[in-house]
């Protein structure tokens, strides 16, 4: 996928300026991934006969897809750069990602999908911090 998101940020028309063109590809891929394997763990949730205790990792991972598309969205349009909502969106994702990673890494002994699913929150934890710092 990032060979996509590299390829779109570079036939972009106009100057992306000084924003670190392969932090920015990270990122929106780890987003996207993100989003889709939150998602794909509050469904396997959800078919656990103890779903009323993965009630909160459920919400989480809901909370966590919504924001990260979201933000995925946002870096992929260069169009008019809006810093302070760009900067919020990423300490958002990064804070929900760290709280669903946290939530799911509980359950990974029991729930393979859990383990999963915090390895993909502690990545784009990891791609929203280093975009962030650059």
């Amino acid at each position: 996928m990032t060979h996509h998101v590299s390829s779109m940020l570079d036939t972009y028309p106009k100057d992306l300026g000084d924003i670190d063109r392969q932090k920015l590809a990270e990122c929106i891929e780890a987003c996207f991934e993100c989003a889709q394997t939150c998602t794909a763990c509050a469904d396997a949730c959800l078919a656990e006969d103890m779903v009323a205790e993965l009630r909160q990792c459920i919400r989480f991972n809901l909370d966590c897809a919504d924001i990260c598309a979201t933000t995925g969205a946002v870096l992929s349009r260069q169009t008019g750069n809006n810093v302070e909502t760009t900067r919020a969106l990423l300490e958002a994702c990064r804070t929900a990602c760290k709280t669903c990673g946290d939530e799911c890494a509980s359950h990974a002994e029991m729930h393979e999908h859990c383990k999963i699913c915090a390895e993909a929150c502690r990545r784009c934890e990891r791609a929203c911090a280093e975009l962030l710092a650059s």
